[in-house]
């Protein structure tokens, strides 16, 4: 059973190779932030299965930790890229 948790693993981890080509080809700053949440949650996969392959606990609190972080990393980034509609803007042209 740790054989198939670790081959998985190592599917999940060369799955990331079409997120890298996302990140650097993508033609929006959208697409190249939902690569790098596919990064983020595809790290938390290989975590959970490596701590199920190695039976350590305490593994699963790291990914956790990542699967908060990339939910905070989104939110940080859907606010800063957030446009609002110019009518909106309290020092525009009047």
């Amino acid at each position: 059973m740790n054989l198939l948790y670790l081959g998985l693993a190592v599917l999940l981890i060369l799955t990331l190779a079409a997120g890298l080509w996302r990140i650097l080809r993508g033609p929006t700053p959208a697409d190249r932030m939902l690569a790098a949440q596919l990064f983020g949650t595809t790290a938390v996969a290989v975590l959970l299965l490596l701590a199920e392959a190695s039976g350590q606990g305490a593994v699963r609190d790291v990914a956790l930790v990542f699967a908060l972080l990339a939910a905070v990393t989104m939110v940080a980034f859907v606010r800063r890229s957030w446009t609002q509609d110019p009518e909106d803007e309290p020092y525009g042209d009047p």
